[in-house]
């Protein structure tokens, strides 16, 4: 087997060192194994991704030798792919078109918050047909999750994580504009793409338990996984674009060489 692992920016600022870190452990171990490194940059959301942003990330990794392989894949452009899934796994019963309005919504968010539950959606389409609903009423789509015992993932960093699946809500993977949502399009790109291990941050780890159940009802082969620490701030936060993480632009314009800072962020959590 061919390791793949890949790098996902959104371009929706400056490539921090935190990413940049991530992007360096999928580098070196798809090097190790003799295997690829693929950029993917995922730019649904138009409203806030910007060409400056992609200049940066590209020029952040060419910089700290964190070269990939192939073409950089941008996933606006497989929209049509991600819908195509979706039908799919409609038509297999995997997932079902839930006609809930806003009110309704709102009602059985605020039913499960008086009663302390951190699942709201009540999954009263989960077992009704279309024929059910108001003429005309736009719908999402959710797929169906496993109603009853648990799940277990095998991390290559966290170890063995167990959660009970009455803890997974029936999530959305088509919203009602008829646009996909992150979870479904990176599930499909990373399949598509042939993508073995998947190294990012720990707060993706719940993700993971989604994407799980992605995979399966797609009858698609689950990737590996590695959850690796953030880094954090002076004040235990989470770096982000948003709260102070310094720009990889911003290390090189300071003079700072790029097998220093490589080793650095290697070495950062240790």
């Amino acid at each position: 087997m061919t390791v793949i692992t890949r790098f996902p920016p959104s371009p929706t600022g400056s490539l921090h060192i935190g990413s940049a870190r991530t992007a360096l452990f999928n580098w070196l171990y798809a090097h190790h194994h003799g295997g690829k490194f693929l950029l993917r940059i995922e730019d649904t959301d138009l409203k806030r991704s910007s060409q400056t942003a992609v200049d940066s990330i590209f020029n952040g990794l060419v910089w700290l030798g964190l070269t990939w392989d192939g073409e950089a894949i941008f996933q606006s452009k497989n929209l049509e792919r991600h819908t195509q899934v979706a039908k799919r796994l409609l038509e297999a019963g995997m997932a079902y078109k839930c006609y809930c309005t806003q009110d309704e919504l709102d009602m059985m968010r605020t039913a499960a918050r008086q009663q302390g539950k951190r699942i709201f959606y009540d999954r009263r389409w989960r077992d009704r047909g279309p024929d059910e609903a108001l003429i005309g009423l736009p719908h999402v789509v959710r797929i169906k999750m496993p109603l009853e015992g648990e799940t277990t993932i095998q991390d290559h960093v966290q170890g063995k994580v167990t959660i009970l699946n009455e803890q997974l809500d029936d999530f959305i993977i088509v919203r009602a504009d008829g646009t996909p949502t992150y979870m479904l399009s990176v599930v499909v790109d990373d399949h598509d793409a042939g993508v073995t291990h998947i190294i990012r941050g720990d707060d993706h780890l719940n993700n993971a338990f989604r994407q799980h159940h992605l995979y399966k009802a797609a009858n698609w082969r689950i990737p590996e996984y590695a959850h690796i620490p953030l880094i954090h701030g002076a004040k235990g936060e989470k770096l982000s674009k948003r709260h102070g993480a310094t720009s990889v632009q911003e290390y090189q314009d300071d003079g700072f060489l790029p097998d220093a800072l490589r080793n650095y962020l290697l070495r950062l959590g240790w």
